[in-house]
């Protein structure tokens, strides 16, 4: 029996995690063995990631994770590294970092869209691209860096995880589901667009060559691999981007869509190839790539950031309430007292949550007060659920397939409040989980790589044979219909004002 095991390095925009996972006969090995922080901090006159402090923390997990499996008497066939997406550093010729990785919710990007619009107009980008508008995107961070200047000494130019595998194994390489999310990469082509970057006068020698998910990126180097006594450990590439492994590791059912719940929300739906047209880009939505030559047809959801940061707020305030008491205490409410629009812009790195929050309900002639973290929070979550609805509806249309259901994956899963509310605003049964769909979607590529797995459907087939869901049922009344007539006029007011913006 193939029983290797494999490491899945795991890194959230904040935080991140090392795992050891097995996927032999029967099992579904998901251990922990580090969990650390690196919040990012102003320097240089920007935020920034502090790289090598998160690089350091990945070596400790490889080394714990290495112990582990030696006293399990079982090897490490390989390791895989998926983050989060857009940001990227600058090493130089000697392969040595040159600055922190600027963060996307740096300011530098501000009013740069329209910028590039005059360049290449919005329609054009998309038809190229297919990839939604975000001011985090890559293309407009290069774009501001490139006015800044770019050091002398950059010779390379790689995303947070290519970053990684770069410093573990000294080969530069872009994976393409991360890739793709930079805004830069043909839709139809899946290479780097050659002209788009040349019109935007951006830096195209520094970008390294893209390879697939389940591409095998070499042994550890030598010295590395000795230190952390993991001698003869390949580092694979699984689906780089943390949502494209969450989507692989969703042991999907036919017909059914997704949400990979986190800071952000990411829904929609598994696709063939990308869907582009003038509609798409009127709703803003992407096709960022997938594993194994599928397409994630989707669109960002403000997600639970929103929740999180006003926790953090009230636990400043010294209100703070424990996560599942506070679930508790809204799900005791019977009433909707008001709702947000979760994509509003203003909400996605406020100065206080709570008050920007407070503001929007204002405009809409609703009050609810920033002291009543029970009566916030119902309104933050129920706002997410009938913003999911929303998006699926449009996904239902632009796609012209009906959904079935919904697969909730991530760390959001677990908020069964918010499981059940999106089962009521879409109408559909929500299956939660897994909770940790990413870690689960790395380790199935690098099991398909090895071999161990002939496909990813055979990898998910195991999967659900060996994790259990958690299913809700849509429960219809006439308060979830008058509140989703009462969520559409904020929603309508808001995509108004922007579409004429």
């Amino acid at each position: 029996m193939e029983d290797s095991l494999y490491i899945a390095v795991d890194l959230g925009a904040g935080s991140g995690r090392v795992f050891l996972c097995g996927v032999a006969e029967g099992e579904l090995r998901l251990e922990e063995v580090r969990r650390f922080k690196y919040p990012p901090r102003e320097e240089g006159g920007h935020l920034r990631w502090p790289f090598a402090e998160i690089l350091g923390e990945i070596k400790e997990g490889l080394r714990e994770a290495g112990a582990r499996a030696r006293q399990s008497g079982r090897r490490v066939r390989s390791i895989g590294v998926d983050s989060w997406a857009v940001d990227y550093g600058l090493v130089d010729s000697a392969g040595e970092l040159i600055e922190d990785p600027v963060c996307y919710r740096d300011r530098r990007t501000g009013g740069l869209m329209e910028e590039v619009f005059r360049v290449v107009p919005r329609g054009e980008l998309f038809e190229r691209t297919g990839i939604q508008f975000l001011e985090l995107n890559t293309l407009y961070q290069l774009f501001a860096h490139a006015r800044e200047g770019f050091p002398e000494a950059a010779a390379r130019l790689l995303l947070i995880p290519d970053l990684i595998n770069f410093m573990l194994t000294g080969r530069a390489a872009c994976e393409y589901t991360n890739a793709t999310t930079t805004q830069l990469v043909g839709a139809r082509t899946g290479g780097w667009d050659e002209e788009l970057i040349e019109r935007l006068r951006l830096p195209r020698r520094l970008l390294a060559e893209i390879v697939p998910a389940g591409a095998d990126l070499g042994p550890l180097a030598p010295s590395l691999a000795e230190e952390l006594g993991l001698e003869g450990v390949r580092v694979v590439a699984p689906a780089t981007h943390d949502t494209g492994s969450a989507v692989a590791g969703a042991p999907l059912e036919a017909g059914w869509a997704y949400i990979s719940s986190g800071t952000w929300s990411l829904v929609g739906v598994e696709r063939a190839g990308p869907l582009v047209s003038g509609e798409v880009a009127r709703h803003n939505f992407t096709n960022e790539g997938g594993a194994f030559g599928t397409v994630r047809f989707l669109k960002n959801v403000m997600g639970l950031w929103l929740f999180e940061s006003c926790r953090a707020e009230w636990a400043a305030r010294g209100a703070g309430v424990e996560y599942e008491e506070l679930l508790g205490r809204v799900n005791s409410l019977k009433e909707h007292a008001g709702f947000i629009f979760p994509d509003d812009p203003r909400l996605f790195n406020p100065t206080s949550m709570l008050e920007a929050v407070a503001a929007q309900l204002r405009e809409n002639g609703q009050q609810v007060s920033t002291e009543d973290p029970t009566a916030l929070s119902k309104v933050i979550l129920d706002s997410l659920a009938m913003r999911y609805a929303s998006v699926l509806r449009t996904v239902e249309e632009l796609t012209g397939e009906k959904i079935a259901g919904v697969q909730i994956v991530g760390g959001g899963s677990r908020n069964d409040y918010l499981n059940q509310a999106t089962a009521d605003a879409t109408g559909r049964p929500v299956l939660a989980g897994p909770v940790e769909a990413t870690v689960t979607g790395n380790v199935l590529v690098q099991a398909v790589a090895s071999g161990r797995f002939a496909s990813l459907a055979e990898g998910r087939r195991h999967v659900a044979e060996n994790v259990s869901l958690r299913r809700f049922e849509p429960r219809p009344t006439e308060k979830i219909e008058e509140a989703a007539r009462r969520y559409a006029e904020v929603e309508a007011r808001y995509l108004e004002a922007a579409a004429a913006a």
